[in-house]
């Protein structure tokens, strides 16, 4: 990611990019007296270490000869990755700052950001940000790739030399993309996204399909067409995509600043949401 993203950031997923759109700290959305946040929190190291589809057929110690020091030592591994897509990550010394009083502020949130301040009806804010003193990610393009890495580690024993500053990689086969970041950046998070209350969604839907039960009657009569225009609706479906157009078919001043905890609350971002972020991918 080549996007900075700290406590407080809003932004929207469109075609595939994160489109930063302010900060609630820095556009004072969140008034001064409200500003609550943590120091630097170390997290545990182990769980910024994983990877998938991944084996090491080989590890061990090399010999070489250099000009100047002579004959040396040097530790070895070769690291295979089983199918395209297999990846290994590392991350050294994670560290993460955060929002303390979400529960506190999140529904003022919603009101500023969907009716006093601004209309949103999409959008996500970042509420715990973290960076590692380094990362390392390696993809595989093909199924049996390699990498083939060495280090003059002096301890290796069964420490994993991937991702460490001094492992140098002597070759690789189909790797589709391998990246080792030295500095601090915030390209880490955790958001909450804007979503429509479930009771609003099941009344929406619900008065959606009553309404348009005779729809296939009135085109027939209105029309004077002889088309069959019956439909056989798809509760789900509806349901899946009713975010996006239940808002826009609300009467005029129904939705304003005393109604708006009614109709929006809060939810974590998932996997769904990164999922937008590859929506130019295909499958």
């Amino acid at each position: 990611m080549n996007k900075n993203l700290f406590p407080g950031d809003y932004f929207q997923i469109k075609n595939g990019e994160i489109i930063f759109l302010g900060n609630l700290y820095r556009n004072t959305i969140v008034a001064p007296h409200d500003v609550d946040l943590s120091g630097i929190i170390p997290l545990n190291a182990s769980n910024w270490n994983f990877s998938d589809g991944i084996s090491k057929p080989y590890s061990g110690r090399g010999h070489g000869h250099s000009a100047i020091e002579g004959e040396f030592e040097f530790s070895k591994q070769i690291l295979a990755f089983a199918h395209k897509g297999s990846f290994i990550f590392r991350a050294e010394e994670p560290e993460s700052i955060k929002i303390n009083n979400w529960n506190e502020i999140q529904q003022q949130l919603i009101i500023k950001l969907t009716q006093s301040l601004f209309s949103f009806r999409e959008l996500y804010v970042v509420t715990e940000s973290a960076t590692a003193n380094s990362t390392t990610l390696a993809i595989a393009g093909e199924p049996n790739a390699e990498l083939e890495l060495a280090s003059d580690m002096e301890n290796f024993g069964l420490v994993d030399i991937f991702g460490h500053s001094n492992t140098k990689t002597i070759q690789s086969k189909d790797i589709e993309y391998y990246h080792r970041e030295t500095k601090r950046k915030p390209a880490y998070f955790k958001a909450k996204k804007l979503v429509v209350q479930e009771d609003k969604l099941a009344y929406f839907m619900s008065d959606f399909i009553n309404k348009d039960y005779n729809g296939s009657e009135w085109a027939d009569t209105f029309f004077d067409s002889n088309f069959h225009n019956e439909i056989d609706y798809n509760a789900q479906m509806i349901m899946q995509n009713a975010q996006g157009y239940f808002l826009d078919l609300l009467q005029a001043n129904e939705l304003n600043p005393n109604t708006a905890l009614l109709y929006f609350k809060w939810a974590d971002a998932n996997l769904d949401d990164i999922e937008k972020l590859f929506a130019n991918y295909g499958n």
